[in-house]
């Protein structure tokens, strides 16, 4: 008689951290904003309360409500879930929720967009008074170290380089441990490449001032137009300040070296940008290329098209036709780093693309005017070892008549301040400093880095996160006193837990937005709109509420399968631990709960598979033996001096 093999089944035991993960969105924010708290607090209609939930950690809510990346829809488990046809089959996974989104609708309604800094603050004060007690006034916004006993500095200055995302959040969070923060600012306005590098369809101007207000009422002061190492030089800063902070960023577009690239005709994608924020004049042809693949390269040639639009209608009898854009990238349509939606609008807006190209030279005309580019194919970008490794076919050529070129392929730091005052700053290259990774401090004491500088071009909400974190460490130097994190978890059971009915059909709102003749027709005009409040409460309501999930006391379970029959979505699976693929520690754990020769046909174990689970609470009505319950579980970090 032949005996049956057994399929095993790979399995992990849940970690000592494993019910903080199960809140991906939250884990995935580097500020650990608590996203799941603030979309369900939407869902039931507390829109007040949905705002101080992501304003808390993050002074910057109201500008990530419109531009953040947002890596907490890419962790949503929503989109991790399957959906099937009515006879079951399956179609595709679902779509995470709109978080961002939500966070916009919120802010639009109780953040600086609607009140003045001081009703902000007022709000923010008394929202952590309910859930933190006794905590000190100063540390009253900082969620990473609200709960804790903070010993606060004594108004000592700390110079901050750049306003941009990273120094104004150490700014932020250095007035709350009771420094007085003193921010220079190269441009004639605050908020660095945010209100100089993003363009105002995306991201008005008006709302960067307002959330600058409300950092400004903490005490923080910003002087604009100061050039480091002309107005003032390094070396002074460090004289009179306590520390220093150099969070300028990466402003400066990166060069191609290409034949023909210096000279007229030729610009910055970056230093466009900034002209159009500030209002002055670049000259542009009628045909123009823009080099590069990501949000920025379409950034800039989606402001071209505008600039174009709206000069048209104003002097439509001087123009004998519309202005062309192109843009060229080395990667395909599938591999372009810019989003989706950047690449669908600007689409529809007229941009012409020319994915898999490569640029080779910059052909002058007699007068030295730009008449062409000529671009060869790009087989490749990334090598195997998935390093940038472009390889192309030399004999695929072809030339782009234009008369201008705009080249947005990565920007660079300008550190030429260090001379005077900053030697002992080593770079490990031109503009990037050495950097610790734990205290981002520099190799000259009392000298630290946040944003760029810290971790390279990223996310507007990894710069907040890099500013916050510099703050800590800058405390930590002045007052020589350590700042200790303690994550505090706290678990609920739920016994009258519902959901909202067919939550689990409801597909995601799609964000309305404005035509692409609306969108052209005056180049400020906002491309995305808000949700109304009763489709932010449907999105919201989408929410798997991941910090909610079924507990199973084994000591009660009869083993009857019911749960396993009625889950919806078969997250739950029970099986013969001779099914289980051994590894040590679930070998550990068997031995400790069954002894040294368990009987592996006649015990049984439960498979939760987490990502599937869509916290329904069917498995809970339908035990007869109350071996299941709900469970809410947060978690939360404190910061306290030792």
């Amino acid at each position: 008689m032949l005996e049956t093999q057994i399929t095993q089944i790979p399995a992990e035991l849940p970690r000592s951290d494993h019910h903080k993960n199960l809140i991906a969105c939250q884990v995935a924010c580097p500020v650990h904003t608590d996203a799941r708290g603030y979309v369900r607090a939407i869902a039931d209609g507390d829109f007040e309360q949905a705002y101080l939930i992501a304003r808390g950690p993050n002074p910057f809510a109201s500008i990530c409500g419109r531009i953040c990346g947002a890596p907490c829809e890419l962790s949503c488990r929503r989109g991790k879930i399957p959906r099937t046809d009515d006879d079951g089959s399956f179609v595709a996974l679902d779509r995470p929720i709109a978080i961002r989104a939500l966070k916009r609708f919120v802010c639009e309604a109780y953040g600086a967009e609607a009140r003045p800094p001081d009703q902000i603050l007022q709000a923010l004060r008394s929202h952590v008074s309910q859930i933190a007690g006794d905590a000190e006034e100063m540390a009253f916004l900082l969620r990473a170290a609200t709960q804790g006993r903070l010993i606060p500095a004594h108004g000592d200055g700390v110079a901050i380089i750049g306003s941009g995302p990273a120094g104004l959040s150490a700014a932020h969070d250095l007035a709350l441990l009771g420094f007085t923060p003193v921010v220079f600012e190269l441009e004639e306005v605050a908020a660095g490449m945010l209100a100089v590098g993003v363009p105002e369809y995306r991201l008005p101007r008006e709302l960067i001032r307002r959330e600058v207000a409300v950092i400004e009422a903490l005490g923080v002061k910003i002087r604009c137009s100061s050039k480091i190492g002309q107005d003032v030089s390094f070396r002074s800063l460090r004289e009179n300040f306590s520390s220093v902070i150099i969070a300028v960023g990466a402003k400066r577009p990166r060069a191609l070296g290409l034949p023909g690239e210096q000279g007229p005709g030729v610009y910055g994608g970056v230093d466009f940008l900034r002209a159009v924020a500030l209002g002055e004049s670049l000259r542009l042809g009628s045909d123009v290329v823009v080099i590069g693949g990501g949000n920025v390269a379409y950034d800039v040639a989606r402001t071209v098209v505008r600039q174009a639009a709206y000069d048209a209608a104003r002097v439509a009898a001087r123009l004998s036709a519309t202005r062309r854009v192109r843009l060229i990238s080395l990667e395909t349509l599938e591999e372009m780093p810019a989003d989706t939606v950047e690449i669908r609008e600007g689409e529809e807006e007229g941009i012409e693309r020319l994915s898999g190209w490569g640029p080779v030279a910059i052909q002058r005309g007699e007068r030295g005017n730009v008449v062409g580019l000529e671009i060869k194919q790009c087989l490749r970008v990334y090598d195997e070892q998935k390093r940038f490794a472009p390889k192309f076919d030399e004999a695929n050529r072809q030339i782009l008549n234009c008369d201008t070129i705009l080249i947005a392929a990565g920007q660079a730091p300008d550190l030429s301040f260090l001379d005077e005052g900053g030697t002992d700053v080593e770079q490990f290259r031109p503009g990037w400093p050495k950097v610790d990774p734990v205290t981002l401090m520099t190799t000259a004491k009392g000298v630290f880095v946040a944003g760029d500088l810290a971790h390279g071009t990223r996310l507007l909400i990894d710069a907040v996160a890099s500013g916050k974190k510099a703050a800590r460490s800058v405390y930590e130097y002045v007052t020589g006193r350590a700042l200790h994190p303690e994550t505090l978890m706290s678990f609920i059971r739920l016994d009258r837990y519902q959901r909202e009915r067919r939550y689990e059909q409801i597909r995601r709102v799609e964000l309305s937005t404005a035509s692409a003749q609306e969108r052209l027709r005056e180049p400020t005009a906002q491309v995305e709109k808000c949700f109304t409040s009763n489709e932010a409460m449907r999105e919201a309501s989408r929410c798997l509420d991941c910090g909610v999930t079924p507990v199973f006391d084994g000591n009660r379970c009869i083993l009857c399968g019911g749960c396993a029959d009625v889950c919806p979505t078969l997250c739950l699976k029970i099986i013969p631990l001779a099914a289980l693929k051994p590894t040590p520690d679930i070998a550990e754990l068997l031995g400790s709960e069954l002894g040294d020769e368990p009987n592996l046909e006649k015990n049984s174990a439960i498979l939760k598979d987490e990502d599937r689970c869509i916290r329904c609470a069917l498995c809970v009505a339908r035990c007869p033996a109350d071996a299941i319950a709900m469970e809410r579980v947060s978690f939360q970090t404190e910061w306290r001096t030792a």
